[in-house]
């Protein structure tokens, strides 16, 4: 076959641009789908359609995006009305929208919510965060081998930092492993303990090429490390919750390694700087010290130490001279006040009260002693008169007539049948008593 009859590529994309463009079937297509891959950008918005079986390119000139009634947002079911078109510079087929309407929420970025609503529960995402190391030594680089995240990682950090070790623990970073190899990498450096940062990422992609970042196991094996985390994952626009778990996030591993390591000839010339400065503030200090000591030595203190008395003497002095005086004063105070005391006490003489009380202690005494005698008197009468009456109640008076009472052990005795034949008693009389015995009992008959 002659080389006449081969097309090139450039004419059969053209070929296939026009069979596109004239199939009546692809000029009004209704199709509905997850938007994956989506980033705002200025003018025009390019991102994909996806489903379970298959992905097409899309775009959305500004025009048609300006009459969006909604936020677009990656990860959106939506339903779009557009035609297939041939894109001719990259050979692929892509859906050009014109209208474009909400249709739910896909299912990965449902989960990605879920998930981000029930650790953020958790206190993972506002947990306290660790400091990064500012002079790390070693750094620790959890990421694809064949990616560019680890070159851009490893040459940032020479141009930087070339004194910091980077050691790579390749990890599958997309597909349905990737998450356990994360995990596993993880703990792997932890156990180590020998590393000060860790970075942790990937480039951009999808939101299905970024899931692995969005796994449940690795955000808990993120938050459970004892090393600093740094999570570079997609691009700037792209949030996995491995960059909300993190310790700090970075837009890119470029940014990663600047975030972990600081500039190594700029801390050269701080330091530099910091002598150079600690250097002339010493000189600094040392020359004031010297003026010090220089005004010190020249000091009346040392050259006349006899001023830093004088003024003390002129105070002593001034404070005797002061207390003199008020001495003086206080002196004419007082003896006035005793000339006033004095005036008051001799105008208020106790003599005349005591002569007058004297006077009237006497006459007191004469009316007591008058008083005490009519007193007596009055008594002694009726002393005279109750003895009179007494004397005339008396026995003894009786017993001067003849009569006389008989006693028995100092009972009186009544009766006839208070005493027995041979009983002695007593006889009681005015000038004594007589003892006898009973002989004989008469009774009286009634």
């Amino acid at each position: 076959m002659e080389k006449e009859q081969y097309l090139t590529v450039t004419a059969l994309t053209k070929y296939l641009h026009r069979k596109f463009s004239a199939d009546p079937y692809l000029n009004r297509v209704y199709l509905t789908g997850e938007v994956s891959n989506y980033r705002r950008r200025p003018r025009h918005q390019y991102f994909s359609l996806k489903d379970d079986g298959a992905k097409i390119d899309a775009v959305i000139f500004q025009s048609a995006f300006n009459r969006l009634k909604f936020e677009l947002e990656d990860g959106m079911n939506v339903l779009v009305v557009g035609r297939v078109d041939l894109y001719e510079p990259s050979g692929n087929y892509q859906i050009t929208i014109e209208k474009m309407e909400p249709d739910g929420v896909g299912a990965l970025y449902q989960a990605y919510e879920q998930l981000k609503e029930k650790l953020a529960k958790e206190g993972l995402f506002g947990a306290p965060k660790r400091a990064l190391p500012y002079f790390p030594k070693r750094i620790a680089v959890i990421t694809s081998p064949s990616g560019a995240v680890i070159r851009d990682i490893i040459t940032t950090t020479r141009r930087r930092y070339p004194i910091a070790q980077i050691v790579l623990f390749p990890a599958v970073v997309q597909g349905e492993q990737a998450a356990d190899s994360l995990v596993g990498r993880l703990k792997e450096v932890n156990a180590r303990g020998d590393f000060d940062t860790i970075i942790i990422g990937r480039g951009g992609g999808s939101i299905e090429d970024l899931w692995p970042f969005n796994e449940e196991k690795v955000a808990r094996a993120i938050f459970e490390s004892q090393i600093p985390i740094i999570s570079s994952v997609g691009h700037e626009t792209d949030t996995t919750i491995a960059d909300l778990v993190a310790d700090v996030r970075a837009a890119t591993p470029t940014a990663a390694a600047e975030l972990a390591t600081p500039v190594l000839a700029d801390e050269i010339l701080r330091i530099k700087q910091d002598r150079l400065r600690l250097i002339q503030s010493y000189q600094a200090m040392v020359k004031l010290r010297e003026q010090r000591l220089h005004k010190l030595q020249h000091s009346y203190v040392f050259v006349q130490p006899n001023r830093l008395y004088e003024g003390y003497l002129q105070k002593l002095d001034n404070y005797s001279t002061k207390l003199k005086q008020v001495y003086r004063e206080n002196i004419l105070q007082k003896m006035r006040t005793f000339s006033e005391v004095q005036e008051r006490l001799q105008s208020n003489s106790p003599k005349e009260k005591v002569l007058l009380s004297e006077q009237r202690v006497i006459q007191l005494q004469k009316e007591l002693l008058n008083s005490m005698k009519n007193y007596l008197g009055i008594k002694e009468k009726r002393l005279v008169k109750v003895a009179s009456s007494l004397d005339m109640l008396s026995p003894l008076r009786v017993m001067n007539r003849g009569f006389s009472y008989v006693t028995v052990d100092d009972h009186i005795i009544k009766t006839t049948s208070d005493v027995k034949v041979g009983q002695e008693i007593n006889l009681h009389l005015t000038d004594g008593k007589i003892t006898a015995e009973v002989t004989k009992i008469d009774g009286n008959e009634k």
